[in-house]
């Protein structure tokens, strides 16, 4: 089949707090959509939980509901792609597909004792050096042996081989395909504390030490690859599942950034940042991620990555627990209106810091306050937030970086994308912070458009990655215009505030 054939491709987007699947064209364009929230579970201070049956259910309802929107049947669809929200993890019967126990979710803090038992273990540079992540409650490997270790007879059945652990990606394939793929995708597996991404591989060392049988994790795929079909009885036809990657992986795809240096930051529930650093597998000095980009044809991108645990979060809070938004739209109008002479700092730590801090047991405080501070000056201090913690990143990521590959780090232009990228005041002050530009592409969709691309073109109906990349259409550039004397002094004041707030 050629490219640009009117053959259909979906995209599932499994996020945080809703699913959405997209419907895509030949020519790439949105077709059809079907959208989805879904409550969160907060039954202990620093624990986050989803219902995995919510998630099954929201993922055949908007699957459903996008080819309604678009017009199309199940045997319209050349492929399916699946983006997912990467750390939160989910064990369930090998038979029935039964859960165990809830989805713990990536925002999930609870296995903060075991991860600094493990680095007073002096544990913490070998999982490094395999998985290129920190000890952290995060990723997924604590969570899956939390779960083994409090769930009544969960650790003889999962020895026995009665039970299957994986991400959202993998527990959706093996529902879709009717229990019979429990496969990943090299993206996935490199978050879990249990994958060497050098070597490609499943870390039995890793594993032993805690505890969890590796017969329990799904085969590891390329990010474009043979995943199965779905269940004729679900949509009246078999679907081809041929692109899997990780949310922010998948981002980086539909962001085209393909080449060594390129860089995008999605700013969602958190916002994540990611360099691609290739064929070379670059150990951070600064507290970064050394991750997996994507893996195509059995060929491994490495990537660093800076993650921020609360971006837009922070917005949801000001509209849901403070009461000073009613939609999250108005943030940036708000902040217009603040008062310049006051410098209030928000540390949104409510669930720890994440890079280049990690600091899990911190937590969010405001500083700078005044009697006349208001709705408008805590609006942009929940704003300059992310600006601030984005150039904490960036800086971080150009020392590792160095100016390796076609520029130096420090030219590289931020690709962004997510919900909050909508907000023209919020990107001005990234790009005012990082003081370089930040562009905003045509096509927001960028998570949905990575992993459609990735089902795409493993299935022949959409273009190669050159042609694809040039496809990129850029919608706005933000030019830093603050003065530096300006940006050195606020920058000071906001690592200051950061200071005050770590506990290691």
């Amino acid at each position: 089949m050629g490219v640009g054939m009117t053959k259909f491709v979906m995209a599932i987007d499994q996020g945080t707090t809703s699913t959405r699947s997209i419907i895509f064209d030949g020519t790439m364009r949105v077709v059809g959509l079907g959208q989805q929230e879904f409550p969160q579970s907060y039954p202990q201070s620093g624990w986050v939980e989803h219902d995995p049956e919510d998630i099954w259910k929201t993922t055949v309802s908007t699957m459903r509901g996008a080819m309604a929107s678009a017009g199309v049947a199940s045997s319209d669809l050349a492929a399916i792609g699946i983006a997912n929200q990467r750390e939160t993890v989910i064990i369930w019967d090998r038979e029935d597909g039964t859960p165990i126990h809830p989805a713990i979710v990536w925002q999930d803090r609870r296995t903060g004792d075991m991860c600094e038992r493990l680095r007073s273990e002096g544990l913490e540079p070998l999982f490094s050096e395999r998985t290129g992540l920190l000890l952290d409650p995060y990723f997924s490997g604590t969570k899956i042996a939390w779960i083994l270790d409090h769930v009544e007879g969960a650790r003889g059945r999962a020895e026995a081989g009665k039970l299957l652990a994986g991400t959202i990606d993998t527990f959706l394939i093996w529902h879709l395909t009717g229990g019979k793929v429990h496969a990943t995708d090299a993206t996935n597996a490199a978050r879990t504390l249990l994958y060497d991404i050098a070597r490609n591989r499943w870390d039995e060392e890793l594993a032993a030490i805690l505890n969890i049988p590796l017969a329990m994790m799904p085969k590891v795929l390329d990010s474009a690859d043979d995943f199965g079909v779905t269940s004729r009885s679900l949509f009246g036809a078999e679907i081809p599942i041929r692109g899997v990657a990780g949310d922010q992986q998948a981002a980086t795809v539909g962001q085209a950034c393909f080449t060594p240096g390129m860089m995008k930051c999605t700013y969602g529930t958190g916002a994540f940042a990611v360099l691609n650093t290739g064929n070379t597998l670059v150990r951070s000095e600064h507290r970064l991620l050394s991750t997996i980009a994507y893996r195509l044809n059995g060929e491994t991108t490495y990537a660093l990555e800076g993650s921020i645990f609360i971006a837009g979060a922070a917005v949801q809070w000001l509209r849901d627990g403070m009461k000073i938004l009613s939609n999250a739209a108005e943030s940036g109008r708000l902040a217009a209106r603040a008062d310049d002479t006051q410098h209030i700092y928000l540390v949104p730590a409510f669930v720890g810091l994440g890079a280049p801090h990690w600091d899990a047991e911190a937590r969010g405080a405001i500083f700078g306050l005044v009697r006349n501070t208001g709705p408008a000056e805590i609006a942009k201090a929940a704003l300059e937030a992310v600006a601030y913690q984005t150039h904490d990143l960036v800086t971080a990521m150009h020392r590792d970086w160095g100016g390796q590959g076609s520029a130096p780090a420090e030219e590289t232009v931020l690709r962004v994308d997510g919900g909050m990228v909508a907000s023209d005041w919020t990107m001005q002050c990234i790009a005012d912070m990082l003081a370089s530009p930040v562009d905003r592409p045509t096509v927001l969709e960028t998570t949905a458009l990575g992993a459609a691309w990735l089902a795409a073109s493993y299935a022949g109906v959409w273009p190669g990655r050159e042609e694809f990349s040039q496809s990129w259409a850029l919608e706005r550039r933000f030019e830093p215009q603050m003065d530096g004397d300006l940006r050195a002094r606020k920058l000071a004041g906001w690592h200051d505030a950061v200071r005050r707030t770590l506990t290691n």
